[in-house]
């Protein structure tokens, strides 16, 4: 027989202290992408205050914990992101971020304290488990290339059989949960444009060739792609976010660029865009005598969630919470790096509700003013610890 579930319980309301404690530090101290040494050592630290643990540094600013069980079973990885965003804070608690110009404005200050509780509470349970649990502590999330391939490349997914991981929804109130089979995330590619015109004074614009009109077209053209060169049934998002022109009032600048991102799920879609939007971009500069460099960036793949996971999930979760708590989600177009987990074994990503808006905590991810209920850090933990007890077959007083 599994572990009661109130067991679990027990578990997770025990070590609700640490929890906040943990949380509250991490906020207090965000470091970038890359660049998460404290954070690291502070995960690290904390880790092997727990016992049977095997602690590692498989990169510079990632941690990777492993818990096996006494007898054999199946391997489960759960990981958590563990880098901020560069965004200035502004939040007054006392523990908003004391480093200028960094905040985890994302939930992943939540996500690390979620697998530390996870960690604390399945290692006092080693004894029951048949199989290996992965405690993987991502560094840099939000910054291609991402440390999500660099940590599988290192091998920390070796003869993992399953993987999940969750993602604090503020849109969701706390105590519920969101995740569905497919496509969940999106492929977040990114573009870079530049024109080149003929420079000249703004009183005498036939003596230039202007960059600024042609980009105005371009990006006016470039919605086609969404508009009239894209199956309706497909999603597609193509943003042009960026667009740096002239220096004075009165100059024809000699160049432009432009910059943005396209989000897609379907990998035949994709993979064409680029094409589509390079031969937009040669025939608005052509036809009025401009130049044009071209550079468009891969970014993750999308998540796409293992339906046999995704339904073990949804099962543990319905058990645990009650089927209430549990609502079908929907394809977001944010991109994600848990995809490059997805590379070498069938996993499930789902989100965790964090809102509350009687205590107005309603702010969208990566918002200055962003922060989580705190109640949702014990319910993600038992979130995990519940789909390891499930799938480990922790047995009661073994």
């Amino acid at each position: 027989m599994a572990v009661a579930k109130g067991q679990l319980r027990a578990d997770v309301a025990q070590i609700e202290p640490d929890l906040v404690a943990w949380r509250r530090h991490l906020h207090q101290h965000p470091e970038l992408s890359f660049q998460e040494h404290e954070t690291t050592a502070f995960i690290e630290a904390t880790l092997k205050g727990f016992g049977p643990l095997e602690v590692s540094r498989p990169t510079k600013t990632g941690v990777v914990a492993r818990l096996v069980g006494p007898k054999p079973g199946p391997v489960v990885a759960i990981r958590a992101d563990i880098d901020a965003l560069p965004i200035q804070e502004e939040n007054s608690f006392p523990f908003r971020s004391e480093n200028p110009g960094a905040m985890h404005a994302c939930g992943h200050d939540g996500h690390t304290t979620m697998l530390l509780g996870a960690a604390k509470v399945l290692a006092a349970h080693r004894d029951r488990l048949h199989g290996e649990v992965r405690f993987i502590f991502q560094h840099a999330e939000e910054q291609l290339p991402g440390g999500a391939e660099e940590l599988v490349q290192s091998g920390v997914m070796d003869g993992v059989d399953r993987v999940i991981g969750a993602h604090m929804e503020p849109g969701l109130p706390v105590g519920t949960f969101a995740l569905k089979a497919g496509a969940v995330t999106a492929a977040p590619d990114s573009f870079t444009i530049v024109i080149m015109g003929l420079g000249g004074h703004a009183a005498d614009p036939h003596r230039a060739v202007d960059p600024v009109a042609i980009g105005v077209q371009v990006v006016s053209n470039l919605q086609m792609i969404v508009a009239r060169n894209t199956d309706p049934q497909q999603s597609l998002v193509l943003s042009v976010t960026r667009f740096t022109a002239g220096t004075a009032d009165n100059i024809i600048p000699g160049s432009v660029e432009l910059g943005g991102t396209v989000r897609s799920f379907n990998p035949e879609v994709r993979q064409g865009i680029p094409g589509l939007m390079e031969r937009i971009v040669r025939g608005v500069t052509e036809a009025h005598g401009a130049s044009y460099q071209f550079r468009y960036l891969h970014g993750y793949r999308p998540v796409i969630n293992d339906q046999t996971v995704t339904a073990l999930v949804r099962k543990t979760l319905d058990e645990t919470f009650g089927a209430q708590a549990v609502v079908e989600g929907a394809p977001l177009m944010a991109g994600e790096d848990f995809s490059a987990y997805q590379t070498k074994a069938p996993g499930c990503f789902y989100q965790v509700g964090s809102g509350n808006v009687a205590e107005g905590i309603t702010y969208p991810l990566h918002h200055p003013r962003f922060t989580l209920d705190e109640a949702a850090l014990p319910v993600g933990v038992l979130a995990f610890v519940s789909c390891i007890s499930d799938w480990l077959k922790m047995e009661e007083g073994a």
